[in-house]
């Protein structure tokens, strides 16, 4: 079972290459699938990488360009044909509502899941919460209403050593508690303090998702502390002046933001066609924020 793993199926931008694909990720969180974005290859990708589409509840839309969300009906119509039931969640920029509800509505009239819509307005906030995750959203500055997103694993329980459960001859009923934290009182009123019951719980990870968007300090300030970072890096310094006019980002830009947010690790990804090459990209980057990797399709990163 994978514990939080993210799974890279495009990682271009808007025109795809022979060598990427447009935007499309899916979060693997213990054995539930989550996708942000869906361009065209999404669905293929997904039966390479063997990610099963029935365990693909919610998908989160970035912004209506193309090449983040016309995978999607085709996505939808092939979980039509496999006869999937339930539900699936489209999260997306309320602007995009009523054009993917008319395509939904027209594409799979006949589908046998119910397909329902989040719209994000504003400054977004948290959009899904589960036991285990949370997933927020945050405002991207691109040429359209755009938004990212964080996945939020919650605080993990602490460990007990069971060496001293048993020394204290603690209940059953009394565990879950102890591994949230509380102390264990005894039947004549001792107090076990939680720290010679537990050890600490192991790191909850966290991962952002920054596409598209031009460079602003308030989206490190929006995904301060997180632990991995994926961010736009479409083109090189030698194109600032163009990535900003077009609303999106450079190399070093994207290293940036991971610094400033004093992320632990950074993914860079949404190339622009005229590389065909990516190692300039990764060299400014590292020369700012030293652990980036590069998105590749079918890439598969762990975050533990």
């Amino acid at each position: 079972m994978a514990k939080f793993r993210i799974n890279i199926l495009g990682c271009g931008s808007a025109t795809p290459t022979p060598r990427h694909n447009p935007s499309s990720q899916v979060i693997d969180f213990r054995d539930n699938l989550f996708m942000i974005d869906c361009g065209e290859g999404a669905q293929s990708m997904m039966r390479r990488m063997k990610l099963k589409f029935a365990r693909l509840n919610h998908i989160f839309i970035s912004h209506m360009h193309g090449d983040h969300c016309l995978g999607l009906p085709g996505l939808l119509s092939t979980l039509a044909l496999h006869e999937r039931t339930g539900c699936v969640t489209i999260h997306l920029p309320a602007d995009g509502l009523e054009i993917m509800r008319s395509i939904t509505d027209y594409f799979c009239r006949e589908s046998p899941f119910e397909i329902k819509f989040n719209p994000i307005t504003g400054t977004g906030g948290t959009i899904f919460e589960s036991d285990s995750l949370t997933v927020e959203a945050f405002p991207l500055y691109h040429r359209v209403p755009c938004y990212g997103y964080i996945f939020r694993e919650k605080p993990k329980p602490r460990h007990l050593i069971g060496d001293m459960v048993r020394y204290h001859q603690i209940p059953l009923s009394a565990l879950h508690g102890i591994k949230e934290g509380n102390d264990y009182i005894t039947p004549d009123g001792t107090v076990i303090p939680n720290c010679r019951l537990t050890t600490p719980a192991d790191p909850a990870m966290s991962y952002a998702y920054c596409s598209d968007t031009t460079f602003n300090p308030a989206v490190a300030k929006a995904v301060n502390g997180v632990d991995t970072i994926y961010h736009e890096a479409t083109y090189d310094s030698s194109f600032e002046s163009k990535a900003h006019q077009r609303g999106h980002s450079t190399a070093a830009q994207a290293a940036t933001i991971a610094a400033e947010a004093h992320a632990n690790r950074l993914i860079i990804g949404h190339y622009s066609k005229r590389y065909s090459d990516v190692e300039i990209l990764l060299r400014e980057a590292r020369d700012i924020f030293p652990n980036v990797i590069a998105a590749d399709e079918g890439l598969q990163i762990d975050l533990i």
